[in-house]
């Protein structure tokens, strides 16, 4: 049975417990980024796939939340839906549209809100929507789409607007509330035929997507990819980066640049199977050499504490080009440039797509000694990197500090010896951060902070716990004095100004932030006079 929906009776239905998710299904697994590009595809009237339901009168007993959203229990005994395919779309259209809900409090960096970018060039390929944090928001260029089903809040939001953009964004809405979800119920009650469209749904192909599809492809006695890939998990693990190869998007996307020049995987679909079967070594030894270059040139040992996973492609496609030859020294300090200029200007957000495509080719020509423009990119930084935003490992600028930290070979507070890098950047739960100026001290002694987060990143150095049990709530005039004789030396690798054990908040914070920022603009300059 098809009944298309508008997306305000969707997100309606989930509301009132009508739709809901069933145990047997998968997780959430779509990042912001991706249910951005689904605003897009729904705005440009792209195809974007049907939804299947299943209407049932007995509510099952496991059942999970919708993306993290805890659903209220159905208002009526039944009918109840459940979803056996569409679950990411349906679950990234509630996420972005509805109000009535908090996000999930484990996780809220999942739900990153969605806007409408004014200044985006009209393209068939790039989107027009980003997902974006609060600071990343400029209000003159990105419109939310919270807004569009809530009439006071758009009312609010439009009321100053100029009459060019008020007449861009009423259209966009108008496209929105006026959408058609495609979706198909399947009324059955019969377990076993659930089980079975469920099966043939998400697992026997009726919907390929371009992995399913070159692995079909690419199959022979000798040869399966996914077999490739999983070998390939299992070899890069050793080194941290067993995710590579666990990943098929990001592993098709390196296929992609090493194999056609393009990291789409779209521009697999008319590769032979022979040619992928006969060049995967290549690929094999691209991902090596990125890996190895990662390792040794900027202290990433597990891709978690890589800024972002995008970065690996253009590598990969630079490796791939006259294996076995070593990195010329100039091509050593380009690469650094652009891994340093990328990572600080947040250049692989939102839909990073051209610019990762543009930088594959010309890491390609970069490794065959052609002109290229790898690293022409911003190097602009200031200390507001470090004051306005807050430390969160998993933050593409905590990384990127982290990074920064690691390259200064940064000395223990207690000791004075060296971090042994390789260990603590291997896993990525270890805490091994902490604040130079102790919270629980600012706190105690109602330090002012002057608007500044004591968890801003330019608080932040390398402690492990120990350390920072031991320094507590002490001042750091306190602590200093059990710190180890190299004092100048620790400081240095760590890049902490001697106004830390002044104890002056204000004065330190934006010392340290002045000093970070002016490294920054050093490594991103690297080789350059």
């Amino acid at each position: 049975m098809s009944e298309p929906v508008q997306i305000s009776r969707l997100i309606e239905r989930v509301l009132h417990g009508e739709i809901r998710v069933p145990g047997f299904q998968r997780n959430f697994v779509w990042t912001p980024d991706r249910a951005a590009l689904l605003m897009d595809s729904i705005y440009k009237r792209y195809p974007f796939g049907s939804m299947l339901l299943w209407r049932t009168r007995t509510q099952l007993k496991t059942e999970k939340t919708l993306g993290g959203f805890t659903l209220p229990g159905p208002e009526q005994q039944y009918p109840i839906d459940y979803v056996l395919d569409g679950q990411q779309r349906i679950t990234s259209i509630f996420a972005t549209f509805q109000t009535a809900l908090e996000a999930p409090p484990e996780d809220p960096a999942v739900w990153l809100p969605i806007y409408y970018d004014f200044d985006a060039v009209t393209d068939a390929q790039e989107s027009r929507f980003s997902a974006l944090s609060s600071h990343e928001v400029e209000p003159d260029r990105y419109f939310p789409l919270k807004s569009f089903l809530d009439p006071v809040d758009f009312a609010a939001r439009t009321r100053d607007l100029p009459a060019a953009q008020l007449e861009e964004i009423v259209k966009v809405q108008a496209t929105f509330t006026g959408t058609l979800i495609p979706v198909e119920t399947f009324t059955e009650e019969d377990r076993t035929s659930v089980a079975i469209v469920f099966e043939r749904v998400n697992r026997l192909g009726v919907k390929l997507d371009t992995f399913q599809l070159l692995t079909a492809w690419t199959w022979s006695e000798d040869f399966d990819l996914q077999a490739k890939f999983t070998a390939l998990a299992e070899e890069f693990e050793e080194f941290g980066f067993g995710e590579v190869g666990s990943d098929n998007d990001l592993m098709l996307k390196c296929c992609a640049a090493i194999l056609k020049g393009d990291p789409s995987p779209a521009a697999l679909i008319d590769i032979s199977g022979s040619e992928v079967r006969d060049k995967f070594e290549v690929v094999a030894k691209a991902l090596r050499g990125a890996i190895d270059f990662l390792k040794s040139n900027l202290h990433v040992q597990h891709l978690k504490f890589l800024p972002y996973a995008g970065l690996l492609i253009p590598l990969a496609a630079y490796f791939s080009i006259e294996q076995g030859k070593s990195v010329p020294h100039g091509d050593r300090e380009v690469l650094l440039r652009w891994f340093w200029r990328t990572s600080f200007s947040h250049r692989y957000s939102g839909n990073p797509s051209r610019n990762v495509r543009a930088d594959v080719e010309d890491a390609v020509r970069l490794r065959q000694g052609l002109p290229n423009i790898l690293d022409s990119i911003s190097d602009e930084i200031t200390s507001d990197f470090y004051l306005h935003r807050d430390f969160n490992v998993g933050s593409v600028a905590s990384k990127v500090m982290i990074l920064q930290l690691a390259a200064h070979h940064p000395r223990s507070f207690k000791s004075g010896s060296e971090i042994k890098l390789d260990d603590v950047l291997a896993e990525p739960n270890r805490k091994e951060y902490h604040h130079c100026f102790p919270k629980a001290y600012a706190v105690r002694n109602e330090i002012n902070l002057g608007g500044i987060s004591i968890n801003c990143l330019a608080n932040y150095a390398f402690l492990n716990r120990a350390e920072n049990r031991e320094i507590s709530d002490k001042a750091p005039s306190v602590y200093r004095v059990d710190m180890p004789g190299n004092l100048d030396q620790v400081r240095a690798s760590q890049l902490i100004p001697e106004s830390l054990f002044s104890d002056e908040w204000l004065q330190f914070i934006n010392d340290r932030a002045q000093m970070l920022a002016d490294d920054a603009a050093s490594i991103m300059n690297v080789g350059l006079s």
